[in-house]
């Protein structure tokens, strides 16, 4: 029996486990961080207001 043929196939050793943003450029993967980190900011500081006014 041959064991290598058995089971999933295995992935490139070059290629990222999440094909997710994969079209995207440096720039604008770059851009997207941005925006999810200042939305993310903006959440926090939200939060810490609401706390802090009871």
């Amino acid at each position: 029996m041959d064991y290598g043929k058995s089971g999933n196939p295995k992935g490139g050793k070059h290629e990222p486990k999440n094909k997710e943003g994969k079209n995207q450029t440096a720039a604008e993967a770059a851009e997207a961080a941005k925006k999810a980190k200042a939305e993310l900011l903006e959440r926090m500081k939200a939060a810490a207001e609401a706390k802090k006014n009871g």
